[in-house]
């Protein structure tokens, strides 16, 4: 059974869509950006990112397809250097949210472990923001573990200072 098809441009069209406003609110809940700000900010990294859109090199954009074939999620991964070795960084797993809780993202990442083995990669890597609890705990049970931890606590204080003092240089 197939299990990732690469993407249709009309598809990466409304995963882009779907995708930059998702990262912008994950930015401002883990206040790195203001609200204000945050749609434009996740634009220019996309376009940074994806210069060539779906066409942009070493990277690679996949529909998840469920037991019947239909498109259920998408997957997007760079073969990247990471640690000294070339890896399949995965930069993105959705899953559409009327089909979470049945195991496609498991299904995802091991269709990911095998496109990565396939082209000869040494492993996968990734990123996890820390409130994604249930992505943590998934890539934990299959095998991934933490390479560095980030972590961040907000002051009201500094809050404060900062908008005063960015509120001065205005």
């Amino acid at each position: 059974m197939q299990v990732l098809r690469p993407m249709t441009e009309p598809e990466f069209a409304d995963w882009l869509a779907a995708v930059i406003p998702s990262y912008a609110a994950d930015k401002v809940a883990l206040d790195r950006w203001s609200k204000e700000e945050a749609i434009a900010r996740a634009e220019k990294e996309y376009a940074q990112l994806l210069p060539n859109g779906l066409m942009t090199d070493n990277n690679f954009f996949f529909a998840l397809l469920d037991a019947s074939g239909e498109a259920v999620g998408s997957l997007w991964f760079v073969e990247a250097e990471r640690i000294g070795y070339r890896v399949a960084y995965l930069f993105d797993l959705v899953i559409k949210p009327s089909h979470r809780r049945r195991g496609h993202a498991m299904r995802a990442l091991q269709a990911l472990e095998a496109e990565a083995a396939r082209r000869g990669l040494a492993g996968v890597a990734l990123q996890v923001f820390g409130h994604n609890l249930a992505g943590r705990a998934l890539y934990s049970k299959l095998g991934f573990s933490p390479t560095n931890i980030q972590m961040y606590k907000p002051l009201a204080v500094g809050a404060s200072t900062a908008n005063s003092a960015n509120d001065a240089n205005d």
